[in-house]
């Protein structure tokens, strides 16, 4: 077939990917030398020979890019073997809608290679190997923490189930006390006075409130659940701290400056500072301004305007991992006295609402962290009176309103010694 005129190619030699569990169907799209665009499909299976295979017939042809979906994580096996021997882009399985009525799977790998090779789509980013087993490791450990916390709530509703008000008392359920006292349940002793004697430093001091709460009906079938959680619960702490071990031996000293750096910013513990580094990286050359991040991140506003109204300002799904961590380290700076992102937090909270707030200083999280690892600045805290000196009027236009909201009368006027 001939190019169609008005259609800029940027690829000569493109080929596009429809990768499924068990079969790729390759598409290899060549611009000849007479102008003509010749297109061949063949059919591929997902065994590593078969891989091999497929690289072959791409590279035989001289193929120069690839793309294919990013969809679950099919693309890994099939990226791992061609990187290194050709430009593999991964495309956002968004942006490559066909017509409807018109999809199979060899008009689905010819459609990927034509929109490749007119450069009408853009690569998702990949970072290299090092960085993708960084991040498999920080995303197992989020998860056996997530399973922690799910088997320490079914724990906890054994107890209710069982009457035992354990969780009343302690705040901490599974700290030396509880443990103490879980263990001796489930060997047997049902005794309130035996098992409150149990308990150690602060907590003694609550025996009376603990011999009421260990005041329960446990059965048989209590015992066994306990037994089971437990056992399952120490499992997970054991694998947490394998993990984390694991972290922090191949850990590249690029990512421990970079978490270390992070470390400083109000809310970020260690964790959390390995977990943004491994999905952020530490180059941030390839965003062009904390801007290009918060959009890749999903942290910036949404665009849906229809007919001069604007629809929607929601946000966009961006990175599922770096959100969360984001998440809980919000929630943990907007406690941290004298900062500003508590000031931020309360500043928009009552107008904006709880939900929007943390948003807002999730997004000044991500503008720190790209600063910092841009331009390896170490962290500087605007203060908690930052929103009082950026507009001072508007704060005393404020505090009077509310005043006159409760009834009040005020005539305000500056200090003699006010700078």
């Amino acid at each position: 077939m001939k190019r169609p005129a008005g259609v800029e190619v940027l690829f000569a030699r493109v080929g596009g990917l429809d990768v499924h569990k068990k079969l790729i169907l390759a598409c290899r799209r060549l611009v000849q030398a007479d102008g003509r665009i010749t297109r061949e499909v063949r059919r591929f299976g997902t065994m590593t020979a078969d891989l091999s295979k497929l690289r072959e017939w791409l590279l035989e042809a001289g193929v120069t890019h690839v793309a294919m979906e990013s969809t679950g994580v099919l693309w890994r096996p099939v990226f791992n073997m061609l990187e290194g021997h050709l430009e593999v882009w991964l495309i956002n399985a968004q942006h490559i809608k066909r017509v409807p009525g018109r999809k199979t799977d060899v008009r689905d790998a010819e459609w990927i290679a034509q929109l490749l090779q007119c450069g009408l789509v853009r690569p998702s980013f990949v970072p290299a190997r090092a960085q993708r087993e960084l991040r498999d490791l920080t995303r197992h450990r989020t998860k056996l923490v997530q399973q922690r916390t799910a088997v320490a709530n079914r724990l906890q509703d054994v107890l209710e189930d069982a009457n035992l008000k354990l969780g009343v008392v302690a705040s901490d359920v599974l700290g030396a006390s509880g443990r103490a006292m879980l263990e001796a349940i489930i060997a047997g002793d049902d005794d309130p006075q035996r098992l409150a004697e149990l308990a150690q430093r602060q907590l003694r001091a609550k025996i009376p409130q603990l011999q009421q709460a260990l005041h329960g009906r446990v059965t048989a079938h209590h015992r066994f659940m306990l037994r089971e959680l437990l056992e399952q619960y120490d499992a997970l702490e054991q694998a947490i701290a394998r993990v984390s071990a694991r972290l922090e031996e191949v850990l590249p000293r690029p990512f421990h400056e970079a978490a270390e750096q992070l470390d400083a910013i109000p809310g970020v513990a260690r964790r959390a500072a390995l977990a943004i580094a491994s999905e952020l990286g530490t180059d941030m050359r390839r965003f062009p301004t904390h801007k290009h991040l918060a959009s890749w991140a999903g942290r910036c506003p949404g665009n849906h305007e229809s007919a001069g109204k604007h629809q929607s300002g929601k946000t966009r799904p961006g990175n599922r991992w770096l959100d969360g961590v984001l998440t809980e380290v919000a929630h943990a700076a907007v406690r941290t006295q004298g900062t500003y992102f508590q000031a931020q937090y309360h500043h928009l909270a009552p107008r904006r609402g709880k939900k929007r707030a943390i948003g807002a200083v999730k997004h000044s999280l991500l503008t720190t962290i790209y600063f910092m690892l841009r331009d390896g600045r170490p962290y500087q805290d605007l203060g908690a009176e930052h929103f009082n000196r950026l507009n001072p009027a508007q704060r005393i236009r404020y505090h009077l309103r509310k005043l006159r909201e409760l009834g009040q009368n005020v005539q305000i006027a500056p200090l003699e010694n006010a700078a």
